[in-house]
């Protein structure tokens, strides 16, 4: 009897899952699911006897004209074949039958939907239903069961693969933060060292330009009396170009002077840049180091780029001045990229197609400005506070394309930079979580990028 009915449906089957290592981004597709599927129309008995046969199908997914009809779950068909006279009455009927009288919420998700997601959605179903099997679809015809048991074991396994990740990636910042204050304090000794020296030369160029005066004056007050001077130091005066000597001097010891400014203004912006910040936040002349980053960056800043300053009067800023200059040197980097980026790209057209891909007349340009403002309220903003400092970076570029700009925004959120921490993104975490302020970004294709850092003033 038991084989007069089972022969004529399709036995089920177990597809083994993906061979490979359980991941964040693993899916239902890659975890065991059983395939089987009947006409609504077949009798209980049949299947009933499929379920004898293989005991860990958990359930039957019914099809009518070849669509989605519901799904009957072995501990469904058990309870009702529990019941007084349940046997006589459910066995020989159709499924569609049996399934109208135990119809229960179905969990139905695609195949595409990832462990770490589908589990959540299993584990809220009500605790009666908890151990019932979800239906996968895999196309508009074809579905299969999944054991919910077996979802809980891979979702608690991409977890603790999870915390294994976070823990190593956490060590690697450790490590990678200690290194960077290791490089910072050699950075900051390193100028020291050479301030020292170029304190020395700085120091005495006032007295060589003071000494050489006199010596010129000197020597002018010695030619005025000494109309006919001996032939020896005519010869001499010749031989040296004394004419341009003369002139030549004072410049010279003033393009010294200049050099010894412009090492001692760039040892400075070092020590700034590697300043490391105290337990508290202290006021900082932003402008100061804001100057500090563009001179740093002045190697990058090919003559096309010109860097417009709009500096409004700011009171010193309670902050973490490392910090802010590790964000307003990652937003000028990205600035200086694209800037640099367009050109090549725009020589790159000329050069290949004759023209331009836009209109690139104009020149190349990051503008910052500064000011205390008082903004409207909003939702990245503490109310508490009324006055903030504003500093804007913009850049003339290309401006980004909506697909950039929402990747970007998305890693600002908290598991997005913990899977890829951006540069970006470290500004945001710094200006945000940091100091309390907020981080907006401004775009538009064909118009350029704006980044504005509020900061709130005590």
């Amino acid at each position: 009897m038991a084989n007069k009915f089972s022969s004529q449906l399709l036995g089920p089957s177990l597809s083994e899952g993906s061979p490979q290592d359980l991941s964040l981004e693993s899916t239902l597709w890659d975890l065991p699911l059983y395939e089987f599927q009947v006409d609504s129309s077949c009798k209980t008995i049949a299947v009933a006897e499929i379920f004898e046969e293989h005991p860990l199908v958990p359930g039957v997914v019914l099809l009518e004209a070849g669509e989605f009809a519901g799904m009957i779950s072995r501990s469904q068909l058990l309870e009702y074949f529990l019941k007084s006279q349940g046997p006589e009455l459910f066995l020989h009927l159709p499924l569609k039958v049996l399934y109208s009288y135990a119809r229960v919420e179905i969990l139905l998700l695609a195949e595409t939907t990832t462990i770490l997601t589908a589990a959540p959605k299993a584990l809220r179903r009500s605790r009666q239903l908890q151990s019932e099997p979800i239906v996968v679809q895999i196309d508009s015809q074809s579905y299969r069961l999944l054991d919910p048991h077996a979802l809980n074991i891979a979702y608690w396994q991409i977890r603790g693969i999870e915390t294994q990740v976070r823990y190593e990636r956490a060590q690697t910042q450790m490590l990678q933060t200690e290194k960077m204050a290791s490089l910072g304090r050699l950075v900051n000794g390193v100028a020291h060292e050479i301030l020292d020296p170029v304190g020395f030369i700085w120091g005495n160029l006032t007295y060589v330009s003071d000494y050489s005066k006199n010596l010129m004056e000197l020597l002018s007050v010695y030619e005025a009396h000494c109309t006919e001077p001996p032939p020896e130091i005519a010869r001499l005066k010749e031989e040296i170009d004394y004419d341009f000597l003369q002139n030549d001097f004072l410049r010279t010891v003033a393009s010294i002077k200049s050099g010894a400014e412009r090492l001692s203004k760039l040892a400075t912006s070092l020590q700034n840049f590697c300043h490391i910040d105290d337990v508290y936040p202290k006021p900082t002349d932003l402008h100061a180091n804001i100057d500090s980053i563009v001179l740093l960056l002045k190697s990058r800043l090919t003559k096309e780029i010109q860097v417009v300053k709009n500096y409004g009067n700011l009171p010193p800023v309670p902050c973490y001045a490392g910090q802010l200059n590790q964000v307003f040197m990652n937003i000028l980097t990205n600035a200086i990229d694209t800037l640099i980026n367009e050109a090549v790209a725009q020589e790159l057209a000329k050069e290949f197609k004759g023209e331009g891909l836009r209109d690139f007349d104009r020149q190349p340009q990051i503008a910052i400005t500064t000011q205390v403002c008082c903004p409207e309220p909003a939702s990245d903003l503490d109310t508490l506070h009324v006055r903030w400092v504003s500093i804007c970076i913009a850049d003339n570029g290309p401006g980004m394309s909506p697909s950039k700009y929402k990747k970007i925004i998305e890693s600002f959120s908290t598991q997005k930079r913990a899977l890829k921490e951006t540069s970006l993104a470290v500004c945001y975490q710094i200006v945000r979580g940091k100091h309390g302020g907020a981080f907006r970004i401004r775009s538009e294709l064909g118009s350029g990028t704006q980044f504005e850092i509020l900061l709130p003033l005590a």
